[in-house]
């Protein structure tokens, strides 16, 4: 899955975002999710979410 519906993320799945500082280059950091913090039912860029340990971004994938 890719992040970008907001029903298919929910706390404590594992995930790979990508940091604010990390979009041009791409780079994914992995963690699991603590609150998400996108309103609307789908993002195009992914899901704004927190991971518990403090990191903020965009889902890009959903683990199983």
């Amino acid at each position: 899955m890719n992040g970008q519906v907001r029903k298919d993320v929910k706390p404590g799945l594992e995930v790979d975002i990508v940091l604010k500082k990390d979009q041009r280059s791409g780079k994914l950091t992995r963690g699991v999710v603590k609150d998400l913090l996108t309103k609307s039912s789908s993002h195009p860029h992914g899901i704004k979410v927190r991971l518990e340990n403090g990191q903020v971004g965009r889902v890009k994938h959903i683990y199983q």
